[in-house]
């Protein structure tokens, strides 16, 4: 079988979770599949890059659409295309179409829900979730990265055939994560690996939850250092309110704030994960998340909002602890305080308990071994390629 995998985000170009989730899958699918790559933005090895210069000038998801029209005119004969995020969905759509084949989508997110991108794509995020739409409707099999992601793309989209939905989990490279006692990288940046510390690592996003973190932190035992590894935010206002939110941080706890605005190098972060106390996650909205994954497996205790495909990861009470958050009361500023100091007691709870953090770390690491390997996750992929490929001759 010969598949084209269409993404936008390719090695070494890589910011989020999609892009992590392809870089690992890619190679362990070439040992099962004959694989072609489209990608976007610079030329790049093991790809075919397109860039998002057409029509100049317009709307960023404009360009997007014309990348994928340009996907789709270079992409080689094959006998599936496999798309992910609406990034690539209309190319990954078109050519199913264009090529008589068969197309699987992976859903890493979904438009509907996550309605603050309408600030940051304009008129574009009508667009994404027009093309989202439409592909999920005319795929083959759509997968999702959890049951709870397979349950929103069921409700978000009613009328697809339940069939057609399939649940194959993100995983971790274990060969890549796992606890290092390197401490070149934390030493670096101003990290002191023998004092207690509170990682996160993500963008500055809404959907990160990273202003609740921030305000949240103002409550930790004292003398926890809390470092954010946090990058590219989507828009000029989230930004200003991170900024802000951490500046009055930084004003209350001084040196043990620490913010690198960079990208990280992969085994400064592993450094820095496998010597925290533990890891934080307060998402709003979140398919599987990654990050725990990674952290999990430097064996670093996780402390996570119970949102979307994170409960399928991060098992309370024995690899973290999860803090309830209900979406629909996101916007009450009372509803907010009150999680953020649920989140901020669940954090002080395991820095108060350093032993309880360390056996969360060992069990982490090993649920990661067990059950999210990725050459597990390239074999239930093609099934995935299989089943749908049935699906489109009968």
């Amino acid at each position: 079988m010969r598949v084209s995998i269409v993404t936008r985000e390719y090695p070494p170009s890589i910011y989020g979770g999609a892009g992590v989730h392809v870089a690992q899958l890619v190679p362990r699918l070439a040992k099962l599949v004959d694989v072609d790559v489209q990608c976007m933005g610079e030329p790049r090895p093991g790809a075919t890059a397109h860039a998002e210069d057409f029509p100049p000038g317009a709307n960023a998801s404009l360009r997007v659409f014309g990348a994928d029209l340009d996907i789709v005119a270079a992409m080689p004969k094959v006998d599936l295309v496999h798309s992910h995020t609406w990034y690539a969905n209309l190319a990954g759509h078109l050519a199913g179409v264009y090529q008589s084949i068969p197309h699987v989508v992976t859903a890493h997110s979904l438009e509907p829900l996550r309605p603050w991108k309408r600030a940051q794509l304009g008129g574009g995020y009508e667009l994404s979730g027009w093309a989202e739409r439409t592909a999920y409707e005319g795929a083959s099999a759509i997968i999702g990265v959890s049951t709870a992601m397979a349950a929103d793309i069921a409700r978000v989209y009613p009328d697809l055939d339940a069939s057609k939905i399939h649940v194959v989990r993100n995983g971790i490279d274990t060969t890549e994560f796992f606890h290092d006692d390197g401490a070149q990288w934390p030493a670096s940046i101003g990290v002191d690996v023998n004092r207690p510390s509170v990682v996160f690592v993500g963008r500055i996003t809404r959907q990160k939850g990273l202003v609740h973190l921030l305000r949240a932190a103002r409550q930790f035992a004292p003398g926890t250092q809390i470092v954010l590894l946090a990058s590219s935010p989507d828009t000029p206002e989230i930004a200003a309110q991170f900024e802000q939110a951490y500046d009055a941080l930084k004003a209350e706890r001084g040196g043990d704030v620490i913010w690198v605005k960079d990208m990280a190098p992969r085994q400064g972060v592993r450094e820095l994960l496998s010597h925290a106390t533990l890891f934080a996650c307060p998402s709003i909205y979140e398919p599987l998340g990654i990050v725990n994954l990674e952290a999990m497996a430097c064996e670093t205790a996780v402390v996570a909002s119970a949102v979307g495909g994170i409960p399928e990861v991060v098992d309370d009470g024995v690899t973290g602890t999860l803090v309830a958050y209900d979406p629909e009361k996101g916007d009450d500023p009372a509803y907010q305080g009150d999680f953020e100091a649920r989140f901020a007691a669940a954090v002080n709870d395991l820095l108060a308990d350093p032993a309880k953090a360390r056996r969360f770390g060992l069990a982490g690491r090993r649920r990661c071994l067990d059950e999210f390997s990725w050459e597990t996750i390239a074999r239930q992929t093609v099934a995935v390629y299989e089943a749908a490929v049935s699906r489109h001759r009968s």
